[in-house]
């Protein structure tokens, strides 16, 4: 057993980072609470549920923790809308502190690319090397991501990339529908601003969201359709996402062909 001894400096530093990098970096409650010493003494007796529940396995269910946003949907949506051009909604962005993943994020990560390109593609949100850096798919899954691109003759200067939130969500989880919800007007707004021809959705997150479907990716994967983003319309792909073909290698010969579809697309 190794010994129980207090850490040092670089173990405490080392133990901070792996904890702010999986989210642990806000505390609940101003001051500590022993959970322990509270279950010391059970309950002798078994409360009666409010109401009933059935069948044989059937526990009681705590009321879930309710869910507050610190702002509005339609505050975002006025602040996306009142932006006449990239600029302006990039500094509305900057300013705007009504997002909680602001609050842990190192950045704002606003987009990359160029902002003429008939071509937009759509991820998820950042991760830890897009929150560094402040652009969007800097990681392992943007350089898979330029590859991809490459295959079929483009790189940045021909695209614009995005995200569906533009700040980090604490260790790289999906972002929350209440998150998702809130932030949805600002990239609507960058799509209606960058009006590209083609629009292409990378992953569950984006498809779900922009094609308004409850279907999973590998359903909606190298499907066209045409959408109507607040006053721009454009053809749309989704495919799948870089870091999911990095976990599965033989899924890229699928969105080999989704790249090749875009490419025709992009040439009819």
């Amino acid at each position: 057993m190794s010994e129980n001894r207090p850490l040092n400096e670089a173990e405490a530093r080392a133990a901070l980072d792996w904890y702010r990098a999986v989210g642990v970096d806000f505390a609940v409650v101003e001051e500590p609470v022993d959970r322990f010493a509270a279950s010391v003494t059970p309950s002798r007796s078994r409360p009666a549920p409010s109401s009933p529940i059935s069948g044989p396995s059937a526990v009681p269910v705590a009321a879930p923790i309710a869910l507050s946003l610190s702002a509005d949907p339609s505050e975002t949506t006025a602040i996306a809308a009142a932006a006449p051009t990239l600029e302006a909604l990039r500094a509305a962005m900057e300013a705007y502190e009504g997002c909680t993943l602001k609050k842990r994020a190192t950045q704002l990560v606003f987009a990359d690319g160029n902002p003429e390109a008939e071509i937009m593609l759509v991820g998820e949100g950042p991760g830890e090397q897009e929150d560094l850096q402040g652009k969007p798919f800097v990681g392992r899954a943007g350089q898979l991501l330029d590859r991809m691109l490459g295959a079929i003759g483009l790189d940045r200067t021909k695209v614009y990339i995005a995200n569906m939130v533009p700040w980090r969500p604490p260790g790289n989880r999906e972002p929350s529908p209440e998150e998702l919800a809130l932030c949805a007007p600002f990239l609507l707004r960058q799509v209606e601003l960058v009006a590209p021809k083609f629009l292409v959705t990378l992953g569950n997150v984006p498809t779900k969201a922009l094609f308004q479907t409850q279907n999973g990716i590998t359903r909606m994967r190298g499907q066209w359709r045409d959408l109507t983003v607040n006053s721009h319309r454009t053809r749309a792909l989704a495919t799948l996402h870089p870091a999911y073909l990095l976990r599965t290698p033989a899924s890229k010969a699928l969105a080999w062909r989704d790249m090749l579809s875009l490419k025709q697309a992009m040439e009819g």
